[in-house]
Formats: structure tokens, C-alpha cells, sequence
């Protein structure tokens, strides 16, 4: 399997592509003056909990506090909870409150008058792994490998890597 990555770079944007056997597999593109917030990852503070919309306001070191709704707050440890990743159905009061600190994960660019939309959900990705702290299954590995045996050895490495 052959790999290549092309770099394209101009004073307004960089565009990097990865060509796998002839295939085209990945584009990023950043531009200078518009560069994203999405998978950013912050330590935010609640400052505000607004219960008749089941959302919070979380401070984030941006202009705007960012926009976090009960249902994309992740639960980990709740008796009851099968499986900890899911999302419970919670009253947003009883979720956070103000002054809470949280990790949160931009999910949406903020536009115009609104702010970020974030999420409790981090995850962490890479090309063949994806690292979800708060979740049971922490390592996900990419079906690009299609052999179950090698995944299963990538998976306990880093397992192992992370104690």
C-alpha cells in the first residue's frame, strides 16, 4: 500500500490530502483567518443554568459563553446506567450548576450572535484510534484495519499505555 500526503500552502489557506493506493482518504483545509473551534477541548466553567431550555452557558475563555444542552451532558457513573457513554435524560438542574467546572469538547463553530455548542463527550481522534476517556470502551480502533487479530493487539497496547 503506497502513501502520500500533499500540502498545498497559500498566504490565505493550507490544504493537506492523504492518497492511499491512488484513493483519496483525507482533506483538511485551514484557512488563516477562519480557523475552527471544533474538537477544542476546554476546562469551562457553568455560568448559567437555564432550566426551561435544559441548557447551560459555559464560560470558555471566548467572547460568547458557550451553548452546552442537558442531552449532550454524558453521565459516566449513575447507578442505573448501563452503559455510561449513553446519555441519561436528566433535568439540566441536576446536572450542572453555576459555578461548576466542566471538560468540555466544541461540537458547532459559534455563528453570528450564538456561541459554541459543546458537549461532556470528549473524544480524542487519530487516524487509526480514537481515545474517549469518559467511555467504557476508551479505544476505539479503525476498521481500516480489517484484521480483527491486529486490532485487538493495537487496542491492548494502548490499554497497557493507558494503565
Amino acid at each position: 500500500m503506497s502513501e502520500e500526503i500533499l500540502i498545498n500552502v497559500t498566504p490565505k489557506e493550507t490544504r493537506v490530502a492523504v492518497v492511499e493506493s491512488g484513493i483519496l482518504q483525507e482533506v483538511v483545509i485551514e484557512r488563516v483567518n477562519k480557523r475552527g473551534l471544533v474538537s477544542n477541548i476546554y476546562k469551562g466553567k457553568v455560568c448559567r443554568v437555564l432550566p426551561g431550555m435544559q441548557a447551560a452557558f459555559v464560560d470558555i475563555g471566548l467572547e460568547r459563553a458557550a451553548f452546552l444542552h442537558a442531552s449532550d451532558i454524558v453521565v459516566p457513573h449513575i447507578e442505573g446506567n448501563e452503559e455510561p457513554n449513553r446519555k441519561i435524560e436528566l433535568p439540566i438542574n441536576e446536572l450542572v450548576h453555576e459555578g461548576q467546572t466542566l471538560l468540555v469538547q466544541v461540537i458547532k463553530d459559534p455563528i453570528g450572535t450564538k456561541g459554541a455548542r459543546l458537549t461532556t463527550l470528549i473524544s480524542i481522534p487519530s487516524r487509526y484510534v480514537v481515545l474517549i476517556p469518559y467511555s467504557p470502551n476508551t479505544v476505539g480502533i479503525s476498521t481500516r484495519i480489517e484484521k480483527d487479530e491486529e486490532r485487538r493487539r493495537l487496542r491492548e497496547i494502548v490499554l497497557d499505555c493507558l494503565g
